[in-house]
């Protein structure tokens, strides 16, 4: 890999070597590297100057990323009043996400990375200065305007992430993944709770117009802050762009990741998780309905799971020292499908909130472990292709939750739409568990990071 102890020298090509062994049938066991102990989160990583300017972007991207999140669903459901549209307008933003997911990470592996961050930071940036516009239509807005504007969002997004997720091991190195996720992901949960509850604030009070210029302000900020990180060519070397070569570097990204049966697993069982038991989709007729007499119920729905993970996050010291990641990963989905249980049942908002917590809580051990498997056990000319494929399943797994949860939450109502996903998540973790056993005992010990 790239970075401070694996730079080849100067002007000869990396020597191109063969995609590392399944980690579950027996590589060669490493030392691990020594960690802080404790349950505190590790901020090691931020002694790192690109890491922090990494990490201050991401910090200021959040709360106005998170408002639109909740802005675009509310004026969905304002204009049409139904619940299954909610679920399509997720729909909308999937296609654009899988197309440029899988091309932008292709493309991550092209070029630099931090020219790529600033050029789709900055396309993000005017969408939403757009989004912000369309609010002040007559009518509240036009349905088909919005949708053409949030299948932009997403297409800037999906372009943007593999190349700012591929960039981690080059700015830390491979010990400091686990603790640069966890940050990252922290920072992430504190904004997807602030940014609802003021979106909650600023909708209720009429002014949905001001919740999408939060996010264009905040997206040029990480912009400026992005220009700043040095130059980041993949594998310490690029070539000209040219789109055949992107496409066919999906193809090879496909390729490796079929020789890598644990991490295709990552993918898998995060499918399922989010499929069968993303919440969202419900949280406006919630709000309109169970939860109606309670203040702010619609913020709080949506700032419920990451209440759970940031507390996570800020005590992820013991994550970043968990072996058997495969076993961790496994058990913790479970915990995520017995909470969506729970709050599919859930009588009041306190209640209903606290089974999302605990739900979020489960997501972020899931989420800060199967992305480190992935970034430490794929070789860094390769990296972009398998976080655009990361993009594409955690950011297109919760949207196709949402047409499900929808739809059924239509026809039978939102308890069944919640338990029953919940309990077939419980029961898809232990057929995984029979089923894939290397998955079931993944060691973080056994892989070379490359």
């Amino acid at each position: 890999m790239s970075g401070p102890a694996g730079e080849p020298p100067p002007g000869d090509p990396p020597a191109r070597e063969p995609p590392p062994a399944d980690p579950a049938e027996g590589v060669a066991e490493v030392p691990a590297p020594v960690r802080r102990r404790g349950w505190a989160i590790d901020t090691s990583p931020l002694r790192n100057p690109g890491y922090r300017r990494l990490f201050w972007g991401v910090t200021a991207t959040m709360i106005g990323q998170q408002m639109t999140l909740v802005a675009v669903p509310f004026q969905v459901y304002a204009l049409t009043r139904d619940s299954l549209l909610v679920g399509v307008t997720s729909i909308v933003a999937l296609v654009p996400l899988v197309v440029f997911g899988l091309l932008g990470g292709s493309i991550a592996d092209a070029m630099d990375r931090r020219t790529l961050m600033v050029v789709t930071g900055a396309g993000s940036a005017v969408t939403s200065a757009l989004l912000a516009a369309q609010a002040l239509l007559p009518g509240g807005g036009n349905l088909w305007l919005l949708w053409v504007l949030a299948a932009a969002v997403s297409g800037f997004t999906a372009v943007n992430q593999p190349a700012r997720s591929a960039v981690i091991p080059a700015l830390v190195g491979p010990e400091g993944v686990p603790a640069a996720n966890a940050l990252a992901m922290t920072v992430r949960q504190a904004g997807v709770i602030v940014g609802p509850l003021l979106a909650g604030v600023l909708i209720g009070a009429g002014d949905l117009f001001l919740a999408y210029v939060v996010d264009a302000v905040t997206l040029a900020v990480a912009v400026v802050l992005l220009r700043g990180l040095p130059p980041l060519p993949p594998g310490g070397r690029t070539g000209p762009l040219r789109l055949g070569a992107a496409v066919r570097g999906v193809g090879e990204g496909f390729a490796f990741l079929r020789t890598q049966p644990v991490l295709l697993m990552t993918f898998v069982v995060d499918v399922i998780a989010m499929l069968f038991a993303w919440p969202q989709a419900v949280f406006p007729e919630l709000s309109e309905g169970r939860y109606a007499g309670s203040p702010n119920s619609l913020g709080w729905l949506y700032a419920g799971i990451s209440i759970g993970a940031l507390l996570m996050g800020l005590t992820s010291g013991w994550v970043s020292r968990v072996d058997r990641q495969g076993a961790v990963v496994l058990a913790a989905i479970v915990v995520w499908g017995l909470a969506i249980v729970g709050f599919g049942l859930a009588p009041t908002l306190w209640l209903a909130v606290l089974c999302l917590a605990v739900a979020g809580a489960g997501d972020m051990v899931s989420a800060v472990l199967r992305s480190s498997m992935l970034q430490t056990a794929a070789p860094d000319e390769m990296r972009g292709r398998m976080q655009g494929v990361f993009l594409v399943v955690v950011a297109g797994g919760p949207r196709l939750g949402d047409l499900r949860a929808g739809a059924v939450a239509s026809a039978a109502g939102v308890g069944v739409a919640m338990v029953s996903g919940g309990v077939v998540i419980v029961l898809a973790m232990a057929v995984v568990a029979l089923l894939v056993p290397s998955f079931l005992h993944f060691r973080a010990s056994r892989v070379v990071a490359r």
